[in-house]
């Protein structure tokens, strides 16, 4: 039914629930930025979001390249907001080599706007045209809007007397500024961000503002065709509290120095060498030097831990962080904390490998290693988060494990997490958990490895406090003194206390909970780290369906929580969705007996929910 509209009327918006939109272009073209403001004013309007930046490997491809193409994706709605999207609804290519790589993600029907002023016959070439798409009937299936962007941003740049070149940076905002009309969103603050940002370079400043203001006037006033119009997407229903966007870096810095306060420890250090996708947690946490947090950027992976190490062992919290490439060279290192029975972090933003493999894509192919993948008879605790505002409270847990524990704990992340964004509703400070720490002081009977008898624990003295002078190392140590040691009998002993302490963990762990459906049924859908959301969304819509499934979703990966495998003997079949070749499928068959069966992507990118879906019908012999 159309609505009549009298004249001089403005025809009622479309309400959409849900969009997703992907911003695209060289990499030189600032989409992340473009894609980064547009986050910062949907979250101001009040919706529900997730983003997906995606960044080519090479620092610089050679520009128009489909290597050199970066995007920024964010899917946004009115309802709870889980991933980052399965289809594009809005495709914004500002080249020919953006359009080549992303055309197929975009919805049939849906709406991709280029940049005309980039289609030049060597783009074309460059991004593997061999005809132009706008003529070759590529476009039917989308709604089509051509505009010569680079163009329309020279004239609004104009008056500000910059060059060809400078007004070409401007085309982002321009483009920002037409979505940003199209789906009603505000641009103060951006404009205010843009103000700030070129202070020291006020033409600039103004350049951009002119541009993001024209873009946005262009869709207010332009005749745009019938089938391209403005839409409402409602504020989303979430619970009363005070919000801010963050990442999942962001989140991980921030649960570390919560961490650290609830610890009671004055002092982080935070040993880190750059790596692709965890430099972007060393960027956060060199900010953040006010709140006791000491970085140092090592010239290598292994003086990075060890300095690390180092720090634990002068009474500080050592961390350190990579992707699985670095974490590989930490190995020796993480098995001397192990034999030193030292507290510390070890962060893995894992990524596309093996080897260098694909440094900006995600994978959760590491879970083997973190488990495993050191010499002798050695654990670790290992834990994983699940969403960009999850990190924070699973960082905070690892501050606990490992200061409790006396132990190394490894955070499993990955890129996909590190990256993206979501709206976190900030935390009571008040509410927050403690646990505190208290460093042995008593020389009375002293030496290295007294334990607590709960826990298992190794006392922590500090060096330098008066009457425990003491050594430790990589070598085995005497149980009863901390002495070296080559006695066979001690070093079984010494072996089984270190796997008792790290399985006593459990002990202080909550239960799995079912975290969507009933504790039992035809089908549980287990998943680990980033899998959550396209997990949960899938999940959700399969019981809509009528469907009996379930979603289990595993925080803590070693040890288990002590009642896993009596919840997951609960259902008939068991699905393991993880982006590696079925990692986690392979520990649940070992340690619980239970037929689950693997369903692997390893492509790294996300799960899309009608991939689990489709796994769920499969599963369950019903009809997709």
């Amino acid at each position: 039914m159309i609505q009549a509209v009298e004249p001089g009327e403005v025809a009622p918006r479309p309400v959409r629930e849900g969009v997703v939109i992907r911003f695209s272009g060289d990499s030189g073209d600032g989409m992340q930025l473009t894609g980064t403001r547009f986050t910062a004013e949907t979250a101001l309007s009040g919706s529900d979001l997730s983003t997906f930046p995606d960044y080519p490997a090479e620092i610089r491809a050679p520009t128009g390249t489909t290597f050199g193409v970066s995007s920024f994706q964010i899917h946004f709605g009115s309802r709870d907001i889980l991933t980052a999207g399965d289809e594009l609804d809005v495709l914004v290519a500002m080249n020919p080599a953006a359009l080549q790589v992303n055309l197929a993600d975009l919805r049939v029907g849906g709406l991709v706007v280029l940049d005309t002023g980039s289609f030049t016959a060597r783009n074309l070439e460059k991004a593997g045209f061999s005809t132009d798409p706008r003529q070759s009937g590529l476009l039917n299936p989308y709604q089509t809007l051509p505009l010569d962007i680079t163009s329309l941003t020279s004239q609004a740049v104009e008056p500000f007397g910059l060059g060809a070149k400078e007004s070409a940076r401007s085309r982002n905002m321009w483009a920002l500024g037409l979505i940003l009309w199209m789906f009603g969103r505000h641009r103060q603050a951006t404009v205010n961000w843009l103000s700030h940002k070129f202070a020291k370079m006020p033409k600039v400043a103004e350049a951009n503002v002119a541009a993001l203001n024209a873009g946005h006037a262009y869709g207010e006033t332009a005749e745009l065709p019938s089938d391209v119009t403005g839409y409402t997407v409602n504020r989303a229903d979430l619970p009363p509290g005070v919000y801010r966007t963050i990442d999942g870096a962001e989140a991980l810095a921030y649960g570390l120095v919560a961490g650290l306060q609830a610890a009671g420890l004055k002092q982080l250090f935070f040993g880190s060498y750059p790596i692709t996708p965890a430099s972007s947690l060393l960027h956060t946490m060199a900010t953040l030097r006010h709140l006791g947090v000491v970085t140092f950027q090592a010239e290598d992976e292994i003086a990075a831990i060890c300095s690390a190490i180092g720090a634990s062992w002068a009474g500080a919290l050592g961390v350190t962080s990579s992707s699985g490439p670095g974490v590989a060279l930490k190995t020796e290192a993480i098995g001397l904390a192990i034999a030193t029975e030292l507290p510390l972090i070890v962060i893995n933003s894992q990524r596309a490998g093996p080897s260098t493999g694909m440094p900006t894509k995600a994978e959760q192919s590491d879970l083997f290693q973190a488990v495993y993948g050191r010499n002798g008879d050695s654990p670790v605790a290992v834990i994983a988060s699940s969403t960009p505002a999850d990190c924070f409270e699973v960082a905070m847990e690892a501050v606990r494990i490992a200061t409790q524990y006396m132990t190394p704990v490894i955070l499993l992340t990955d890129g996909y997490l590190a990256n993206a964004a979501e709206p976190w509703r900030l935390p009571d400070l008040k509410a927050l958990p403690e646990f505190p720490v208290r460093h042995h002081t008593s020389p009375e009977g002293f030496h290295p490895f007294l334990r607590n008898p709960e826990s298992l624990a190794r006392v922590w003295p500090v060096p330098g406090t008066p009457g425990l002078e003491h050594r430790i190392g990589g070598l085995e140590r005497h149980y009863d003194s901390g002495h070296i040691s080559y006695d066979p009998e001690n070093h079984a002993r010494m072996t089984q206390v270190r796997m008792a302490k790290v399985a006593g963990i459990a002990k202080s762990i909550p239960p799995q909970q079912v975290t969507l459906g009933t504790e039992g049924g035809r089908l549980a859908v287990v998943g680990w780290g980033s899998s959550y959301g396209p997990i949960r969304r899938a999940v959700a819509l399969s019981r809509e369906d009528g469907l009996d499934v379930s979603h289990i979703h595993i925080r803590y990966i070693h040890p288990f929580p002590t009642n896993l495998g009596d919840l997951l003997r609960k259902f008939e079949r068991i699905v393991v969705p993880e982006k590696n070749t079925g990692q986690l499928v392979t520990i649940l068959r070992s340690t619980f007996l239970v037929p689950a069966e693997p369903f692997s992507k390893v492509t790294g990118k996300p799960f899309k929910v009608s991939e689990i879906r489709e796994a769920i019908h499969r599963a369950l012999e019903v009809p997709s």
